[in-house]
């Protein structure tokens, strides 16, 4: 299984970082390990001190008839070691320090059919920290679309049956102290809600 993260894909989220939106979808992966268990907690790692949450619409990948397809959609975490990431962006190193480390990224345990959504229809999704809304979005918001995603991933790599495809975060992020809840929605339905160890 693969754990392929686009960046930059929502235009708000971009310019809070001071990043301009990028001309074609920003790629990286995680390793398996990157996948915290269900239910948590969430650790934060030692080699950083400014870890940031990145609520985001994540698919399920099938492929059906030899093509890829986004078949079944939730929430999940990207984890982000920003100050790491800052120092390899300033050195023009790749982010997988930053971004793949074991524990960065969170998958809820339910989804949802793409196509029990009407064609169209913008997925909401949202984040609560400590309580308070902190991200909130949907798929409408997003520059590359999750079909224009899968096909220009699939230039450079197939992807096969339950890969995971994260499709980029809203603003709002911030970072994350010991104690810390989380909690996901999709569509208005809590799907996660997670401790910060």
């Amino acid at each position: 299984m693969k754990l392929i993260c686009i960046g930059r894909n929502y235009p708000e989220h971009a310019k809070e970082l001071g990043n301009a939106p990028p001309d074609e979808p920003v790629v990286f992966l995680k390793p398996p390990s990157a996948l915290i268990p269900h239910g948590g907690p969430i650790r934060l790692p030692t080699f950083s001190k400014e870890v940031h949450h990145e609520i985001e619409l994540v698919y399920s990948i099938r492929r059906h008839n030899g093509r890829a397809e986004a078949d079944r959609v939730t929430i999940g975490l990207d984890l982000t070691a920003r100050d790491v990431q800052s120092e390899l962006k300033q050195k023009g190193l790749p982010w997988e320090k930053a971004k793949a480390f074991d524990g960065s990224a969170y998958v809820a345990g339910t989804f949802t059919a793409v196509e029990s959504f009407p064609v169209g229809h913008h997925i909401e999704f949202m984040l609560k920290k400590n309580g308070k809304v902190v991200q909130s979005g949907h798929s409408g918001q997003m520059t590359h679309d999750v079909r224009s995603l899968i096909a220009h991933v699939e230039r450079y790599m197939q992807l096969g049956n339950g890969d995971l495809l994260f499709t980029g975060t809203p603003a709002g992020v911030g970072p994350l102290v010991a104690g810390d809840r989380l909690e996901g929605y999709l569509l208005g339905e809590l799907l996660f809600d997670l401790q910060v160890a």
